[in-house]
């Protein structure tokens, strides 16, 4: 609870409940399928399957607008 409320929560202005519910939801993808987890040996609870590249593009995929980052290096 508190990794939600320092990283996400505490940065955002809600506008009602499903603005609310949508930041969590938001919070809890990035949270299973992007981030690492150190308790976890540093592996993500549901990785989505990309191919690992040494070469190409790195890409930021932003969650909430740029609250959340998430950064990828593109198939080449």
């Amino acid at each position: 609870m508190r990794s939600i409320k320092s990283e996400c929560l505490d940065r955002m202005i809600f506008f009602g409940e499903d603005s609310l519910r949508r930041a969590v939801r938001e919070y809890l993808v990035h949270c299973n399928t992007e981030r690492n987890h150190q308790g976890l040996g540093k592996t993500i609870v549901s990785p989505v399957p990309c191919p690992t590249k040494a070469f190409g593009r790195v890409r930021c995929r932003e969650r909430l607008s740029g609250v959340l980052r998430h950064y990828h290096r593109e198939a080449a």
